[in-house]
């Protein structure tokens, strides 16, 4: 699905002077809100933003100052990744 949002150009200009991709950073934010209030999961939102990987996922949390409990899932999860991985 593709998703379109309006934003008026002076502020777009504003916002897009900040550096880094607009779009990206406007998918990030979205997904992490999302996250946050409960309506995705971790796996969903590492497939989201394009993660391989959960440590991917575990630097995006750690950029955004988003700190958690890791659980015996994340654990099975991030063997199964090493595992792909040929760890």
């Amino acid at each position: 699905m593709n998703l379109t949002v309006e934003i008026p150009d002076d502020v777009a200009q504003r916002l897009a002077a900040a550096g880094g991709d607009l779009s990206r950073r406007a998918l990030e934010a979205l997904a992490l809100e999302e996250y946050k209030r409960g309506r995705l999961n971790k796996p969903e939102l590492r497939r989201l933003l394009g993660f391989e990987t959960r440590a991917e996922l575990d630097e995006f949390f750690k950029a955004h100052e988003v700190f958690g409990s890791y659980t015996p899932a994340d654990l099975e999860r991030d063997r199964q990744d090493l595992r792909r991985l040929g760890f």
